[in-house]
């Protein structure tokens, strides 16, 4: 059951601060196989298998945050680079890939559903900044990479910890596909996601380069934007090609890579059979 006494921004941001980061269940059971071949293991084993779960990355760069050295001048975005700050041992001693998600919502299979959904989205969308990031020749796509995948954090908590008003919101997405994402989450929780997320952002401390990275708000950055449009594409295609959205998708797309939205989609690829109107954007 979710904690009901919880309302606000405030109170969440209060609670999530303390509370453990859940990890998915293949997370943990990639990192314990790693772990039990302690000869061989490597710290790009161990990034590769953190890099793949949102819940997981963030869980060590807030744990760095929180134990940095007085000496460190730098702030560290990309997961290798914090695993060798702490050392791979003490990640496995500090850090161990508890709670599992799927023991958390137990009882709520409709809630796990949907954060598998959103967990899948968010690589689609890790995996389109990464590739637009090296295309623009950008020597630090992987900070652009990390900032999609985390971009929908405050969501995955909020199906972890509130899983019954966030299946409120989806129901009334559902019963009415007009209503925006913000107007459903303020009406339900008081305050929209994208507020939680930054607000924990800050509470953790976490390096403000992927503070910006993930702030809709600074989208006329180049590697902001990069992220907004890989976001938002994964989102409008979730369900299909066949989204209103995605014809406006296509063009910031190629404004952003100097390339025709026809080429966008073949890029992308986007399904040859889908009917798209590039002349008209959507309102």
């Amino acid at each position: 059951m979710q904690p009901q006494e919880i309302k606000g921004l405030e109170g969440w941001v209060a609670f999530l601060s303390h509370a453990e980061i859940p990890v998915l269940k293949q997370t943990a059971r990639d990192l314990a196989t790693l772990h039990e071949d302690a000869e061989n293991i490597s710290a790009r084993g161990v990034t590769d298998v953190i890099a793949r779960d949102p819940m997981m990355t963030v869980k060590l760069l807030r744990y760095l945050q929180g134990h940095k050295h007085s000496k460190q001048e730098h702030e560290v975005v990309q997961v290798e680079q914090a695993l060798l700050m702490l050392g791979v041992e003490a990640f496995f001693k500090r850090l161990p890939p508890k709670p599992l998600v799927e023991e958390v919502l137990r009882g709520h299979t409709g809630a796990l559903i949907s954060l598998l959904h959103v967990v899948h989205r968010l690589h689609r969308a890790s995996y389109y900044a990464l590739d637009w990031a090296v295309r623009l020749r950008d020597m630090h796509f992987e900070e652009v990479r990390i900032a999609a995948l985390l971009h929908d954090l405050a969501e995955l908590l909020m199906w972890c910890f509130a899983p019954d008003d966030m299946l409120k919101i989806s129901a009334m997405q559902q019963q009415d596909k007009t209503m925006r994402s913000r107007t459903a989450q303020e009406e339900v929780l008081g305050f929209a996601l994208v507020d939680l997320q930054l607000a924990l952002a800050r509470e953790w401390s976490l390096p403000k380069l992927l503070l910006t990275l993930m702030d809709d708000e600074c989208a006329m950055q180049p590697r902001v934007r990069n992220v907004v449009l890989a976001v938002n594409l994964a989102r409008h295609s979730a369900k299909g090609w066949d989204d209103a959205a995605l014809p406006d998708d296509y063009r910031g797309i190629g404004e952003l890579l100097s390339m025709k939205p026809e080429d966008v989609m073949v890029m992308i690829g986007a399904e040859a059979g889908t009917v798209c109107n590039l002349d008209k954007p959507h309102p």
